[in-house]
């Protein structure tokens, strides 16, 4: 086992195969993800130590290394990323640069605590529930989960098909930028300003009062500077029905996704291999063993109504804001409390499953500290509207 300052799992250095914009940045790869000739261990020893080296790598990092960019080593990832703590059994917990004694955050944990201790430029990470916007809130950098499917998951070690994506986090919003552009195949589409900045009051409403308040100030700043008025909006509105808030978008749809895919995709390797897990795992697999997936159907078809009226909502121009995590990163080993680890887990999935079961882009931004602790706030837009996000939040925040 590695150290609990040790972001890597493996350290090596794979030069550019090309040049292009990314020409002299260094990047990380999250250990789901495959890089030729080496093994990926999903955040499980027995994974790692059953699975061949992979032939290929993921087409992201090709896309990556072509554009210049050189992969400096594989980071810990949480176990089959099936967490938000940042704490591996295995491989242990990484450094939280920007908060000592707390938890990174996960599952990108260590992608974020790569980038965050300066060790690479940017990360690739991935992101179903929060991975790479967790840790990027917790580590105080950019992180960008994109628009399901926009980048290609080939090489990708599937968890949750319908909800999981590939993103990047970085300590520098250009890099993201540049980056992001790259695995987005962006080209010379053009993108409209923002015309609105719209308030998500479930998320604020979920947040701890301080971040609560931080955020509200600070995105009133950037409100007024851009020249547009804070709308406010509770999703039930979104959604066109008076009872439905942020807590049963994940508890209703998105968790229920969740569960079911996952039992397809790795549990049938579980089940059948019998592997050691690692403590988190072991402590809640039974629950996602015993969940009944076709009493729970009607979560997949809700996910989809809830795609259908987000979409509707998210015209062209319209920016969502919320605090993207609505606590500071946890002391390390505060989860292994139930009640601290129901309470954290509650309340940040269903902040962060209106990207989720909306399929949004959502960027990360570090601009806020909460009791010395970093706090990300969030802008998302609408399904497929990646680049427009991307040159929003350059102008919100440069006043451009």
């Amino acid at each position: 086992m590695i150290n609990d300052t040790d972001c890597f799992v493996e350290r090596f250095e794979l030069a550019p195969s090309g040049s292009g914009t990314l020409d002299g940045f260094s990047f990380t790869v999250k250990d789901n993800i495959h890089v030729k000739g080496r093994r990926t261990s999903y955040g499980n020893r027995s994974w790692r130590e059953s699975h061949p080296p992979a032939t290929y790598n993921a087409l992201c990092v090709d896309q990556l290394l072509s554009a210049g960019a050189t992969c400096v080593g594989k980071v810990v990832s949480d176990e089959f990323t099936y967490s938000l703590a940042g704490e591996n059994s295995f491989y242990g917990t990484p450094l939280n640069p920007k908060a000592a004694g707390r938890i990174p955050g996960g599952s990108s944990s260590g992608s974020a605590s790569s980038v965050a201790d300066g060790q690479a430029d940017f990360s690739v990470g991935t992101d179903s529930g929060g991975s790479v916007r967790v840790p990027a809130s917790f580590c105080g950098i950019w992180g960008m989960r994109p628009s399901l499917h926009r980048i290609s998951e080939a090489g990708v070690l599937p968890f949750m098909p319908s909800v999981s994506t590939v993103g990047l986090l970085a300590a520098d919003f250009a890099v993201l930028r540049k980056s992001m552009r790259v695995v987005l195949r962006s080209g010379t589409r053009l993108t409209v300003k923002p015309r609105r900045l719209v308030l998500l009051e479930d998320a604020f409403a979920l947040a701890d009062a301080d971040i609560r308040d931080a955020a509200e100030r600070r995105l009133a700043t950037i409100a007024e500077r851009a020249g547009l008025r804070p709308e406010w909006i509770r999703l039930a509105s979104i959604a066109g029905d008076g009872t439905f808030d942020l807590r049963k978008c994940n508890e209703q749809a998105l968790g229920v996704m969740q569960t079911i895919e996952f039992q397809n995709t790795v549990g049938d390797w579980i089940e059948s291999g019998a592997p050691e897990l690692g403590a988190g795992l072991t402590a809640f697999y039974p629950a996602v063993r015993a969940f009944d997936r076709h009493r729970h159907l009607d979560g997949i078809a809700l996910c989809e109504r809830l795609f259908e009226s987000i979409g509707d909502f998210m015209a062209d121009g319209t920016i969502v804001c919320f605090p993207t995590t609505p606590t500071v990163a946890p002391l390390k080993g505060a989860l292994s409390d139930a009640g601290t680890a129901s309470s954290f887990y509650e309340k940040t999935l269903a902040v962060t499953s209106f990207a989720g079961v909306g399929r949004l882009p959502e960027i990360s931004a570090p601009l806020l500290t909460v009791d010395g602790c970093p706090v990300g706030v969030s802008f998302a837009a609408g399904h497929y509207r990646d680049e427009f996000l991307l040159d929003a939040v350059d102008g919100l925040l440069s006043g451009k």
